[in-house]
């Protein structure tokens, strides 16, 4: 297949914590002498933008903010969209709620008649948080997540991500989110492919989630690698419905891949 973009997940693919992961820095070199477009498209959406951009840095891949998009980024621009000004109850860190902000929306406490209630992962999370979104959820506010990965790889070990909160407010309310926004939604698919300006026959996504990238990439019709750097491995994938077109060791072997 001749691709002409590469769609990097982060955690796990490229990076761990703030070091890339061994042979990232190869692979992405590889995309890089290929003369492919790439973006970096995470669903941890605890960091803007620009502060992916600083922590990319850190462990010595330049990037910029414009190449990446997080679950924070398409939930953002959705609710901009769908619910524009909307009084929103958020369950989310600091950095998604400034996003929240700057698109305008109204960060507001359970009992200030919230019309949204978003929910992300949040370090802080406690009963109070629970009792506040279920509140607002039973008075008729519409329910978004983030993303749904729930369990998150970090240097330290996995932990639990937003797929773990949004799943306990889910139980609360006895009602399923609305939509889940980032990867593999069709939102998420959506913007990434406009950001990229390529069909996606032309766009290669690398991840190391068969729920999340790969699905990602069949339901839009993009190529899919696995690497095994990250949460997957064999017996996952052996059990798994989703059937990647290629399966790597790490993100190094890409260049078989995209090598022109």
């Amino acid at each position: 297949m001749d691709y002409q973009g590469v769609v990097f997940d982060v955690d796990g693919t490229v990076v761990r914590g703030d070091e890339a992961i061994p042979g990232a820095l190869d692979g992405l070199a590889a995309v890089d002498a290929a003369g492919l477009d790439r973006l970096f498209v995470s669903n941890n959406p605890t960091k803007a933008p620009v502060a992916y951009e600083a922590r990319l840095r850190r462990a010595g891949i330049d990037a910029t903010a414009d190449e990446v998009v997080t679950s924070g980024t398409t939930t953002t621009v959705y609710l901009a969209d769908r619910h524009p000004g909307a009084r929103t109850f958020c369950i989310g860190e600091a950095g998604f709620r400034d996003q929240l902000r700057d698109a305008g929306l109204e960060l507001v406490r359970a009992g200030d008649d919230p019309e949204v209630v978003v929910v992300a992962i949040d370090r802080e999370f406690d009963y109070d948080d629970l009792r506040d979104a279920n509140s607002a959820l039973r008075s008729g506010a519409a329910f978004y997540g983030t993303d749904p990965d729930v369990i998150i790889p970090t240097a330290d070990g996995d932990i639990p991500g937003s797929g773990a909160i949004i799943n306990a407010v889910a139980g609360v309310a006895e009602r399923d989110p609305d939509a889940i926004l980032g990867k593999p939604s069709r939102v998420a698919q959506e913007y990434v492919l406009d950001k990229l300006g390529l069909p996606p026959e032309e766009v290669l996504i690398v991840g190391d989630r068969l729920d999340t990238d790969i699905a990602f990439g069949i339901d839009a019709g993009m190529g899919t690698a696995l690497v095994r750097t990250g949460v997957t491995d064999d017996a996952v994938l052996a059990a798994s419905e989703y059937d990647p077109d290629y399966v790597l060791d790490g993100l190094g072997d890409i260049g078989r891949i995209v090598s022109k």
